[in-house]
């Protein structure tokens, strides 16, 4: 397994990070890919956040023939969000509860940083922020599913974390239905949730862009 390292991006208005955002890609891509997310964000140029997107590991993975990409975790049959490799996919939220901490230790409050995971990189941020010992600012869980919501151990600390669920309606890698599981799965467990469902496929589109942008803002004020 080769060593995965991280992209990071400092405030765009030169001060030091006082909140810092983890955005976890998904199979088969890695940080860069939400690179251009940051700019279109169009948060105030007063916020001083730093932006941390993590590379995951180089896997085998069983569904694409065994071949090997970046993964957070393995994928055992297609039926998604069923059959994963849970120890992978909880070692992959160990080490990004690893950056949080290294995050904290230079002096930024836990509250005033927010997780944020497309597809497999959303499951792993469901398990990381859910597991997490500090309390967090927010969990944005995008085209994704709750795989480990049967095994997490939920951490006190965040029982209060807010908890966006964003989907696409014509999704053909992760379908819908298995989104809007994972949100009624964290709304059962008592977290503060919002889902809200765009035209697209597993992707990202304007108005959910914008949506994130005000939601980040409003997180991080």
């Amino acid at each position: 397994m080769s060593q995965p390292g991280e992209l990071f991006i400092e405030p765009r208005n030169g001060k030091s990070a006082d909140a810092c955002v983890f955005i976890l890609h998904g199979l088969g891509a890695d940080g860069h890919d939400f690179e251009p997310l940051v700019p279109a964000l169009a948060l105030p140029s007063d916020a001083s956040v730093r932006f941390i997107m993590p590379h995951a590991p180089r896997l085998p993975v069983t569904i694409n023939g065994g071949m090997v990409m970046p993964a957070w975790y393995d994928l055992l049959e297609m039926n998604l969000g069923r059959r994963v490799d849970e120890p992978q996919l909880k070692a992959s939220a160990k080490r990004i509860q690893e950056l949080i901490r290294e995050q904290i230790e230079t002096g930024i409050d836990s509250r005033r940083i927010i997780l944020a995971g497309f597809s497999q990189g959303g499951a792993v941020a469901y398990q990381a922020a859910l597991s997490f010992e500090k309390p967090l600012g927010g969990l944005l869980a995008m085209s994704t599913y709750f795989a480990t919501a049967d095994s997490i151990e939920l951490a006190e600390a965040n029982r209060e974390l807010p908890i966006e669920v964003h989907h696409g309606s014509f999704d053909p890698v992760v379908p819908e239905a298995l989104g809007r599981e994972g949100f009624d799965a964290v709304k059962a467990k008592g977290y503060p949730a919002n889902y809200r469902l765009y035209p697209m496929a597993h992707a990202l589109c304007p108005q959910q862009i914008a949506d994130i942008g005000k939601w980040l803002t409003q997180r991080l004020a």
